[in-house]
């Protein structure tokens, strides 16, 4: 028998007492009992995003929670700037074009982030923009973006919205939504949140709430005006996706009982000792400002990335997830983002090494395993 793993950056797993929340007998989404269950989830999202501001939950993914700001908030030909760092980054310099609105790409290479000088200087050359699209951690490189700094310096260069991909981030990595003044924040189910796909959550300043109100872009099924509607009445506009809205629930109440800022510490601290563990062995991290929320790792010269997949995959039933585009088979990624703790991470640290062994790459075995064990240990 071998027990499967996952170590993907979404989905992530799924905590058993999640599941079996799940697999109760279906209820109907208009009864008392499912907005009792919906009220507290809004209650209990506002906590995950730190804020007073409503914080709606729509029956999509990640992808469509970014795709209903840009419907919502904006007109066409309006003009926004979005950073590109990476696969997410991408599309959300692709997605807008659809729509017909004027996108400023800023592009940075992967693996970095974008810094204070550069926003600073888009927004003195592009004065008229509408709003600011930033990804707080870019999954395809492990990058994390210094949003509370950003944010500051678009609020005092500009009257653009403040807009944060948050898909990989909340839950990881701190999120101070109204003390650091962001307009727009999304997240997906299938990340920090700690359930399946299908459920994207957004959090919208009352800037946000007034840009939807001259909004002229068409929408229906993503409107968030007719969600924003739905959520004072703690309802939805649309069927909801009801299991997963119930697993969210008692997700939310684990991330209540830990604590958020205990959260924060936990994924900061299984991130770093990952990583004392990755370079004990001699591997090389590809981010330069590394997110929380998964570490990616170049594949070592002389291993080839099918077969260390394949081996891990097949002889450890650990599954993580390989580079994009132009990194891909040349970089491997590892989450640890979710329902993850320490001894997951030596867990994923011994499988790595003794895969690195079956493909004949000279490492010591344990050196990397002592490593992160030492760090847990640290006072």
């Amino acid at each position: 028998m071998i027990k499967k793993r996952l170590f993907t950056p979404g989905p992530t797993p799924v905590p058993e007492s999640v599941m079996l929340r799940m697999a109760e007998p279906i209820i109907h989404h208009r009864n008392p009992e499912f907005r009792e269950i919906l009220t507290r989830v809004h209650a209990n999202l506002q906590y995950l995003f730190q804020t007073a501001q409503p914080v709606m939950v729509l029956s999509c993914s990640g992808t469509g929670g970014v795709e209903s700001t840009f419907v919502s908030l904006f007109s066409p030909g309006d003009k926004i700037i979005s950073v590109n760092g990476g696969k997410f980054g991408e599309r959300w310099v692709k997605m807008p074009k659809t729509f017909g609105l004027t996108v400023v790409e800023h592009k940075v290479a992967w693996g970095t982030a974008p810094g204070v000088d550069d926003i600073r200087a888009l927004l003195k050359q592009h004065p008229d923009a509408k709003a600011v699209y930033l990804v707080h951690s870019e999954t395809s490189t492990g990058a994390a973006t210094d949003v509370q700094k950003l944010a500051g310096v678009i609020r005092e260069e500009s009257k653009a919205l403040v807009c944060v991909d948050g898909i990989t981030a909340v839950g990881a990595h701190e999120m101070r939504f109204d003390e650091w003044g962001i307009d727009v924040c999304v997240t997906g189910s299938q990340k920090g949140l700690m359930i399946p796909p299908g459920l994207a959550f957004i959090a919208l300043s009352p800037r946000a709430v007034a840009a939807m109100e001259v909004s002229t872009m068409p929408r229906f099924y993503l409107d968030l005006k007719k969600a924003l509607k739905s959520w004072k009445e703690n309802d939805t506009p649309w069927t909801p996706a009801v299991s997963l809205v119930v697993g969210v629930d008692a997700a939310l109440q684990m991330i209540r009982a830990e604590g958020i800022e205990n959260i924060w510490d936990r994924h900061r601290t299984l991130a770093t000792a990952l990583r004392a563990g990755i370079e004990a062995i001699g591997l090389k991290l590809f981010s330069s400002t590394p997110s929380f929320a998964v570490t990616p790792v170049w594949v070592p010269e002389g291993v080839e990335w099918k077969k260390f997949n394949g081996t891990l995959k097949a002889r450890h039933g650990i599954t993580i997830a390989g580079g994009q585009d132009e990194f891909q088979g040349k970089i491997f990624r590892i989450s640890h983002l979710g329902y993850y703790d320490a001894l997951d991470m030596v867990t994923i640290m011994a499988a790595i090494e003794w895969t690195l062994a079956e493909c004949s790459y000279p490492v010591t075995l344990g050196k990397g395993v002592g490593a992160v064990m030492r760090h847990f240990l640290k006072p």
